[in-house]
């Protein structure tokens, strides 16, 4: 691979920490080198590539017909370097080894439970697939379906290369002939790699299964805060970091294991076993559906707490241990399952909790969130419903005949109650509010950091009534406990995100309690409260 980059330079090269696949590579785990970053940094060029495990050399020429000079000898593992002294312009190169693929066999001496499982998979048929539909020769689908098709040592064909047939663990963690040969040599240990861009180099658009490019689109792609502070890595982590939660469905300690490296995103492998197939579709880690609620906080000990038995959307989208007594911040944006079952929040009466319907679909979050169409040509492309954003309302029509007007009703409806309920706080807190509150205006029944409906644009500036474990200095032991209850409710149906459509008796019933309760705070009826704090009604869903 050639890069061309300012600079000349006294040969100086460092090693840099080991760096992640950041781009699909046709066939999965790279096995020939490829430069994956080139970077210009204070005191040099910051070289990233893949390839082969083992040592690699940078090389470099003035011109573009000149010699190439070695820039040291081959000792570069880490797939990174730094070269630094830059005077003038130069193109490089990396060196390094040829893959030398071993097959499946040879892991299994060591690795022969896995072996076994991953024979299970649909991944060990995938040759068998192409020749059932008469593809086993298209050297467009043998990258994907083999193991180093068109590489040095790789699959050339059924009769050839029998060995090197399906997905296989070279597919995935690299060539390991060598690790085979001697495994104690880390140099040549094979990859482990938890980027969503390892699984995209064949279950991408090209390959008519579009599952990268969409979750790329979706919002667990994203690391939007540092998750390797001490006091992230384990609790926010393990939903927010997809290395802190794979450690930790290890057993270990993501704060020894995976620090420094927790900001890998919510990637492939930790919602699918790719060794293994499961009891579930997919060879999802989890279940589809349950209806045992579940609510992991922040600091419950997860070895403890965890239930492989919640379902696969709950074992983050859950209320994270909220309760009304919290006075820091509002509940976390993640109750949906909760709200799903009708478990979260607080009301009046003593019913016990009832699932929505929509709790009863077969797949429950799955069947809206991620359908699946296309597929069948050029003009109607896959989509696998990886953004997991609801884009479809066909298959409600079976209950709904109208299942795009319902919802935008029913959000409406509930976008006009929040601001009902929030218009009848903020009543209280400028009319009823404790002497010590008043200075925070219409704020004073709000959380010490303030959720989005009294801070939408999150200005760090704002801030409500002050929450401290010393009573001298705590000022949000003023608020009278039913207003407390009744933000609660209010937030939790703000943070389930849904307007209703999760659950829509249950989210009217926590409005309804949560201005009842104001009200009576207020000595008021709900009718006289309502009729005080008119809202208008927008006309626009949320």
């Amino acid at each position: 691979m050639l890069l061309c980059a300012i600079g000349l330079l006294v040969p100086t090269v460092f090693g840099q920490t080991q760096p992640h696949l950041n781009r699909p590579v046709r066939g999965g785990m790279p096995g020939l080198p490829i430069l994956t970053g080139v970077e210009l940094t204070t005191n040099g060029l910051r070289l990233t590539w893949e390839g082969p495990p083992g040592y690699y050399r940078i090389e470099y020429r003035t011109d573009l017909n000149g010699a190439w000079r070695p820039l040291g000898p081959a000792t570069h593992y880490l797939r990174a370097a730094t070269i630094t002294g830059l005077t003038s312009n130069a193109f490089f190169r990396v060196v390094g080894p040829a893959p030398q693929y071993a097959g499946a066999e040879a892991c299994a001496v060591c690795h022969e439970e896995i072996h076994a499982q991953e024979l299970q998979t649909r991944h060990a048929g995938a040759l068998a697939t192409l020749e059932r539909i008469g593809q086993a020769n298209n050297p467009a689908c043998l990258p994907c379906h083999t193991v180093g098709h068109g590489l040095p040592t790789g699959f050339v064909s059924a009769t050839q290369t029998p060995h090197l047939g399906g997905v296989q663990c070279e597919s995935c963690h690299g060539p390991a002939a060598q690790h085979a040969a001697n495994e104690t040599d880390p140099v040549f240990r094979p990859r482990v790699e938890l980027a969503a861009q390892m699984c995209g180099g064949c279950h991408n658009q090209d390959s008519h299964k579009p599952h990268f490019e969409q979750w790329a689109e979706s919002g667990h792609a994203l690391v939007t805060e540092d998750m390797n502070p001490p006091g992230r890595i384990n609790s926010c982590g393990r939903c927010h970091s997809g290395a802190s939660r794979m450690a930790l469905l290890r057993g270990e300690d993501p704060a020894l294991t995976v620090a420094g490296d927790a900001n890998q995103p919510i990637t492939c492998v930790v919602c699918h076993d790719p060794h293994r197939k499961t009891p579930h579709p997919a060879q999802l880690r989890n279940p589809l559906v349950s209806f045992v609620d579940y609510s992991l906080a922040p600091g419950d000990d997860f070895g403890r707490s965890y239930n492989p038995d919640v379902q696969i959307c709950a074992q983050c989208h859950n209320q994270r241990g909220a309760t009304w007594t919290s006075n820091a911040r509002p509940p976390h944006y993640s109750p949906q399952y909760n709200m799903l079952l009708g478990t979260a929040g607080l009301w009046a009466g003593s019913e016990a909790p009832v699932p929505a319907t929509h709790a009863r679909l077969e797949k429950q979050c799955v069947s809206c969130h991620m359908v699946t169409e296309g597929g069948t040509d050029a003009a109607h492309p896959a989509f696998s419903g990886h953004t997991f954003a609801v884009r479809s309302y066909d298959g409600c029509r079976s209950c709904h005949p109208e299942p795009g007007t319902l919802v935008e009703f029913t959000q409406l409806s509930v976008a006009l109650h929040i601001q009902r309920v929030k218009a009848a706080l903020d009543f209280w807190a400028i009319t009823r509010a404790p002497e010590p509150l008043r200075k925070y205006g219409s704020l004073a029944w709000e959380y010490a950091v303030p959720g989005k409906l009294s801070n939408p644009t999150g200005v760090a500036q704002v801030q409500g009534p002050r929450s401290s474990t010393n009573p001298a200095q705590d000022e949000q032991r003023w608020i009278p406990e039913r207003i407390r209850k009744a933000r609660f409710n209010l937030y939790l149906v703000v943070q389930d995100g849904s307007y209703g459509v999760h659950h829509g008796p249950h989210t009217a019933a926590l409005l309804d309690t949560a201005l009842q309760w104001v009200a009576e705070e207020l000595g008021m009826t709900r009718a006289a409260v309502a009729a005080a704090v008119k809202v208008e009604d927008t006309g626009n869903p949320p």
